[in-house]
């Protein structure tokens, strides 16, 4: 096994589908830009396939030192089988010390595969990358029982370091281009190896109220809510505002509302200009979910909550009255 020291490069996979980058891509880009600062390593985008120019510049606007694209068989549609076996090979080849993967559902389900293939850590959903300039080490921060608690992940021996990264953690900013590299490798996979096939696609049937992540306005429902029976308020509260209705885990939990509505690590991470929560405790694992808001109402029965330490301006009473008190003032105003 090789020193540590002698990995380096930072890796970012550029999720497409030909057409379009996926915006984690992208976030990790720009995040992992910021630790190749620090740590004086140089980015690379691992590009699989073709992808059209205005895309690709997105990508090299990022900060890209170095582009590896990808070509052969066993790419035609995202697989396990196939990408595995990719990221094992480059890996083993070019010894990176970092390797950024989307937490998307197939960067979940092909990176911790090929990290175990050669073999390596990987850890999930960090809310915050730290390089830490004594050991070379990326610290990987993130919530952790029950989000009482910040856990600060390293993979101390073992390269690459691989992470999954939940969309919207981190701000699409792009640093600009410098000098790039374009890398062109050739890796073919057997496609009659790859064990899952497209039988038949038909998309998925949009609802844009369960759009929250690019929502400028969220209103937002926590565990103090009495049931689904008082969610009309609320909901129209969101809706005068020009937003949309949103919940902590809790309220998913007790089946008030749909999964895709959940802000926090386990959900969607929003970057609302108004976020107004509802009888939210303020557990970090929820709290992390709106961090990056810029404005924060908290309404909350307890004084001592812990959300109030998170918000701009806090409220304390009943979330049902002062909801109804708000929708009272903002007819007033019509």
């Amino acid at each position: 096994m090789k020193n540590k020291s002698e990995y380096k490069d930072m890796w970012v996979f550029i999720q497409h589908d030909g057409e379009k980058v996926e915006p984690v891509s992208l976030e990790l880009m720009c995040e992992t830009r910021k630790l190749c600062d620090a740590s004086g390593e140089k980015l690379a985008a691992v590009i699989v396939g073709e992808l059209c120019k205005e895309e690709y510049e997105k990508v090299l606007d990022c900060g890209a030192d170095k582009v590896i694209h990808v070509t052969g068989t066993g790419y035609a549609f995202p697989n396990v089988d196939a990408y595995t076996n990719l990221f094992t090979v480059l890996c083993r080849k070019y010894s990176p010390s970092v390797v950024m993967v989307g937490g998307t559902v197939f960067g979940r389900d092909f990176a911790p595969r090929f990290a175990c293939r050669l073999p390596t850590g990987c850890t999930s959903d960090a809310t915050e990358l730290v390089y830490d300039e004594k050991t070379g080490d990326i610290e990987f921060i993130e919530p952790a029982v029950g989000g009482r608690m910040m856990a600060v992940i390293t993979v101390p021996v073992m390269r690459p370091q691989v992470g999954t990264i939940r969309p919207g953690t981190f701000k699409y900013a792009p640093a600009g281009r410098r000098e790039c590299s374009v890398i062109e490798e050739r890796v073919d996979y057997p496609e009659e190896k790859i064990r899952t096939k497209i039988l038949s696609f038909k998309a998925d049937e949009f609802d844009e109220s369960l759009n929250i992540a690019d929502a400028e306005v969220i209103v937002c429902v926590g565990n103090g809510l009495k049931g689904a029976d008082a969610l009309p308020k609320y909901r129209l509260l969101a809706e005068r505002l020009g937003g949309k209705l949103a919940c902590s885990r809790p309220v998913f939990d007790r089946g008030i509302l749909p999964y895709k509505l959940v802000v926090g690590q386990s959900g969607t991470v929003v970057k609302p200009k108004l976020y107004i929560s509802f009888g939210i405790s303020g557990a970090v694992n929820h709290v992390t979910g709106f961090s990056d808001a810029a404005c924060v109402i908290a309404v909350n029965k307890d004084p001592d909550a812990a959300i109030f330490n998170y918000c701009d301006y806090g409220i304390v009473g009943d979330m049902d009255e002062i909801c109804e008190g708000m929708l009272e003032k903002l007819k007033e105003s019509e």
